[in-house]
């Protein structure tokens, strides 16, 4: 080893680290000194008291007794540890200091002594490579017989191969030595802090964790398609200036607010047909539901007597307060949307039938009854005054935004902490093994369908406050893909019990705001579908491909 070398032996670097370790050490046991009878005592009597506590031998009477006794232990081990809470912060403070001065230098040596050990590394790899693609030359020029050629190209082949998974090992091994000197940083913090981190210090320890975890590819293929969207939404931010004028700027805040209020109602939809997707379902009956509770919300709120009739009759419901007739057309919203939502989900559930099928059929016969009905026509304004009872605007601010993350949290809250949540994740990764566990596939399913169902009923009572009425039965085309999309681009994968909700709040912000970014620069309408198939045909490839490399 070259005398310059920056490369580390263990020795060495055990010899950066030793006055590191004992000082702290020193100060570790004091710290240990003070939290015997305080600290520690008091962990040592919850564990007591929760074990007596579970334990179903004991006499209710003896059971008291210890607890009672222990209680007293408790008062005095706390007394204790408050005594002591300044002298072992200032202890902590004092070792910590002791790391913040002194560790750096350990640290950037092995850094700089792994940087070099990789650059030696890669340069063994380069010299092993050169020298095993002459050996193959001469060898190649040696043989005359195609059959042996073929060998020697395989075997050529293999040694490459080697060479790249040695270079690979030594790389890894390399990384690992980096890692572990940084987390011995944080392995003194844990000891000194009982695991009780702060925050700059947690994220230190994620960031750290995340630097060593982290692989390109892996990157790329989990948020590749974020980063070719973000840049087409910048590329129209420059673009949209130039085609439509300088005064037409798509950045404002006016746009961005704009963006939020048109994401709000779809917010509900997307987390509705979620749920289906991670129980590896879907829906297409979303935009007709869509249509039908908008319908239904204004015939119930419509400003007036109904000019249009439903199998003939007109409906009048300006005898009821304008309260009334709001939660009357929330109710009904989702009394409608959860009723077909419902019929999917059971015969989803009941007889294997997939999604696909059940609510296609529930498309068809949802948009078949509202036409046949109606006769298509469009049902006018709601009281004028509705909107702004609902989603009022606070200056430029409008809170319909509000709903949206009301629903973000409520869904987030049934997904990541009750038990449903848990089954439905647990349903849309393996059905067999969740129903082997005593899951009961066929509740879940439905349960998904039912919340579902609520959840588009709510979203199109919104979005007939938003639009002042002017239901119809066409209302709503196009909105399961564009939820659906939204899901898929958010990461919600196809082949179940993958997802999170922020990637289905993400996914509806990048849909809508790709698509309000097309309209303001004038793109026609038809070929915002063509944007909208090519994106989703992307996500689902990605996803795919997420799928295989698992596998």
């Amino acid at each position: 080893m070259a005398e310059n070398s920056k490369i580390l032996t263990p020795q060495q670097e055990e010899i950066l680290l030793q006055p590191i370790d004992a000082k702290v050490d020193e100060i570790q046991e004091k710290i240990n000194a003070l939290r015997e009878n305080g600290t520690d005592r008091v962990i040592d009597i919850q564990s007591e008291i929760e074990n007596i506590k579970k334990d179903k031998f004991l006499q209710s009477g003896e059971k008291k007794q210890r607890l009672e006794a222990l209680s007293r232990e408790m008062e005095k081990a706390k007394k204790v540890e408050k005594e002591n809470k300044g002298q072992v912060s200032q202890l902590i403070g004092q070792a910590e200091g002791v790391i913040k001065a002194q560790f750096p230098a350990y640290y950037n040596a092995v850094r700089e002594s792994c940087r070099e050990e990789k650059a030696l590394a890669e340069e063994r790899y380069r010299s092993q490579v050169a020298k095993l693609t002459d050996e193959h030359k001469a060898a190649m020029a040696k043989i005359s017989d195609s059959r042996e050629m073929k060998d020697e190209k395989y075997v050529h082949k293999n040694r490459l191969f080697d060479a790249k998974m040695q270079l690979q090992n030594e790389v890894d091994q390399i990384k690992d030595r980096r890692h572990g000197a940084m987390e011995h940083k944080f392995h003194l913090i844990d000891m000194l802090r009982m695991s009780k981190f702060t925050p700059a210090q947690t994220m230190a320890q994620k960031w750290e964790n995340y630097r060593y975890t982290f692989n390109l590819r892996d990157f790329l293929l989990r948020n590749g398609l974020y980063i070719a969207i973000v840049a087409i939404f910048i590329g129209l931010c420059i673009i949209t200036p130039i085609v439509k004028g300088p005064k037409v700027q798509l950045l404002t805040v006016n746009n961005i607010l704009n963006i939020l209020q048109q994401a709000s109602p779809r917010m509900f939809l997307a987390l509705g047909v979620s749920g289906l997707i991670l129980l590896a379902g879907t829906d297409l009956s979303i935009g007709r539901m869509v249509g039908m509770g908008v319908t239904v919300a204004t015939i119930i709120m419509h400003k007036g007597i109904n000019t249009g009739s439903v199998f003939g009759h007109i409906f009048d419901f300006t005898g009821i307060p304008v309260v009334g007739r709001m939660i009357l057309a929330l109710v009904m919203c989702i009394i409608m949307c959860t009723l077909f939502t419902t019929i999917a989900g059971f015969f989803t559930a009941k007889f294997k039938m997939h999604p696909f099928i059940s609510t296609m059929a529930n498309q068809l016969v949802i948009f078949g009854l509202m036409t046949y009905s109606t006769k298509g026509v469009s049902f006018g304004a709601i009281e004028s005054e509705i909107p702004d009872m609902i989603m009022p605007r606070i200056g430029r601010f409008p809170t319909i935004i509000l709903w949206a993350v009301a629903a973000i949290i409520i869904v987030w809250f049934i997904w990541n902490k009750t038990t449903f949540g848990k089954n439905l994740y647990a349903v849309g990764g393996n059905q067999e093994a969740a129903a082997v566990s005593g899951i009961s596939v066929f509740k879940v399913t439905v349960g998904a369908f039912i919340m579902a169902g609520i959840l588009y009923g709510f979203g199109s009572w919104l979005e007939c406050i938003r639009m002042f009425g002017s239901g119809s039965a066409g209302y709503g085309q196009g909105w399961d893909m564009e939820a659906i999309a939204a899901c898929v681009v958010g990461g919600i994968s196809f082949t179940g019990g993958i997802g999170k909700i922020s990637g289905v709040v993400v996914g509806v912000f990048i849909f809508t705001a790709l698509t309000y970014s097309l309209t303001v620069l004038g793109i026609d309408a038809n070929l915002q579908f063509v944007f909208s198939g090519i994106i989703i045909l992307v996500a689902v490839t990605l996803d795919c491909l997420k799928y295989v490399q698992k596998k």
